[in-house]
């Protein structure tokens, strides 16, 4: 991989963790909140998981003198298992009803987006396409956004709770 990508991995990469560090503290401070509403906490999961995932994608990119086909490889399972949480804990928090800021199908379809482009990127760098690559930095990009305003709708409906319980 060139340098350009080696830049690119290693400032997204380093970009993610450190958000997953604010969003643990973050979740740290309101832990019993978050454990008794299913919206936040499934919130929460999904923030976790999906700056983690970035955070190990970037990291799987790094590995020197890999074929592009095992990065495929690796990103595929990554990112099939970041999918089937996201999904998961986005359908759970909508059935829940716990809280409604920043539930609805315009964000589930949009994070949805970026997953899959992520899972397509990978099939397309197993098959050979360095095309994956460019998907793969878009999405992720992409799917950044949308965790940053996920991480921003949790501490949002956070305080509406503690709002509302007069806290």
């Amino acid at each position: 991989m060139s340098d350009q990508w080696n830049s690119f991995f290693s400032m997204v990469g380093s970009g993610a963790a450190a958000l997953a560090g604010l969003i643990f503290v973050a979740m740290s401070i309101n832990v019993e909140l978050i454990i008794r509403n299913s919206t936040h906490k499934n919130r929460a999961i999904n923030m976790l998981t999906g700056f983690t995932a970035v955070f190990m994608a970037c990291c799987c990119a790094l590995i020197g003198n890999q074929h592009p086909g095992a990065l495929g490889l690796e990103w595929l399972v990554l990112w099939l298992i970041a999918t089937t949480v996201f999904v998961r804990g986005y359908v759970r928090a909508i059935r829940s009803g716990a809280s409604s800021v920043g539930l609805n199908t315009p964000r589930l379809a949009g994070g949805t987006i970026c997953y899959l482009a992520e899972v397509i990127a990978a099939v397309l760098l197993i098959l050979g396409h360095s095309a994956g690559l460019y998907i793969a930095a878009i999405a992720i990009i992409v799917l950044l956004a949308f965790l940053v305003s996920g991480a921003w709708l949790l501490i949002i409906g956070i305080y509406e709770d503690q709002a509302r319980r007069g806290s």
